[in-house]
């Protein structure tokens, strides 16, 4: 294990349910929550634990994903489909039906919203018209997660048949079927500076993938239990895994080497399972989510 110094600054509540995304506004110390109890909330980095709601929703939100430029946040409202929200007036702008299954990640690439549900679809829909232009359909167990290539030429969409699908960003096109995993996958992440993707899932084991021939380079039993969540920090020299056994690890992101483990005994960590991350920009602060209703903000010396 390293020196690396882990100080707990911040803790925000106000959910009244279990946490399970939070997403951040690039550039911006602002991030956004939503959460089992439907609220939707803006939080900033420099005004701890005072949230400001957004949007009250019927069902549980799985998913978030904003829109600097346009100062938009897209929601998956478990459900009922995706609801775009300005974020000037915090008015609805848009929304659309799409299936009546549960909205697990959204992404934007090129003008178009990616969004993967439990019924195995990854919808393509034209942002500006909310008009579905294609429908990804390659297995009947649930898309969980999508990730976005650098060079924004491909993505991985992770599927809980424990397949990653790798889609050419332009035609849609299945590129490559990833095998290996056990069990669903529930996270994939592109590196930032080298051809790798990461991926981990129900199996609690974080796989390595050679993005030059597609190959696994490497299988690590990364938690006791399923990882929910890959984050990498904004230099690209370091990586976050987050899971159901409550703990928060910190990695190399060159060697795939243990660092530091976050949890509850050791940092006043979380008391159930984590579900999500984001390494901010923002004076490099790593944010974390959870089951417990709360969500803690870390700092994090190497």
């Amino acid at each position: 294990m390293s020196t690396l110094q882990v100080t707990k600054l911040h803790t925000y509540s106000g959910h009244k349910d279990a946490i399970y995304t939070i997403e951040p506004m690039d550039g911006q110390a602002v991030f956004f929550s939503g959460a089992g109890d439907g609220m939707i909330v803006r939080w900033d980095l420099d005004s701890p634990d005072q949230g400001h709601l957004v949007a009250k929703l019927q069902n549980s939100v799985y998913a978030l994903h904003s829109i600097a430029n346009l100062n938009q946040l897209v929601v998956g409202h478990n459900y009922q489909g995706i609801h775009i929200i300005d974020l000037d007036s915090n008015r609805e702008k848009g929304s659309l039906a799409l299936s009546s299954a549960a909205i697990f990640d959204i992404k934007y690439l090129g003008g178009k919203l990616l969004v993967a549900s439990g019924s195995g679809e990854v919808h393509v829909v034209t942002h500006e018209t909310l008009k579905v232009e294609s429908v990804l359909q390659h297995s009947d167990k649930s898309a969980r997660c999508i990730g976005i290539a650098p060079d924004q030429q491909e993505f991985s969409v992770g599927y809980s048949d424990n397949v990653i699908r790798v889609f050419d960003a332009t035609t849609y096109t299945l590129k490559y079927e990833l095998t290996g995993h056990s069990n669903s996958v529930f996270t994939v992440a592109y590196h930032p500076s080298q051809s790798v993707l990461l991926s981990a899932g129900r199996d609690a084991h974080l796989r390595v993938w050679n993005l030059d021939d597609y190959s696994a380079n490497q299988s690590i039993a990364a938690h006791m239990y399923a990882i929910n969540h890959v984050e990498f920090s904004p230099n690209g020299h370091h990586f976050v895994t987050c899971s159901m056994d409550k703990s928060i690890k910190v990695w190399d992101a060159h060697q795939f080497k243990l660092l530091k483990v976050i949890d509850k005994a050791r940092h006043a960590g979380h008391g159930t399972s984590v579900n999500k991350l984001y390494w901010s920009h923002y004076n490099q602060q790593l944010v974390s989510c959870s089951d417990d209703r709360t969500i803690s903000v870390w700092d994090l010396k190497f």
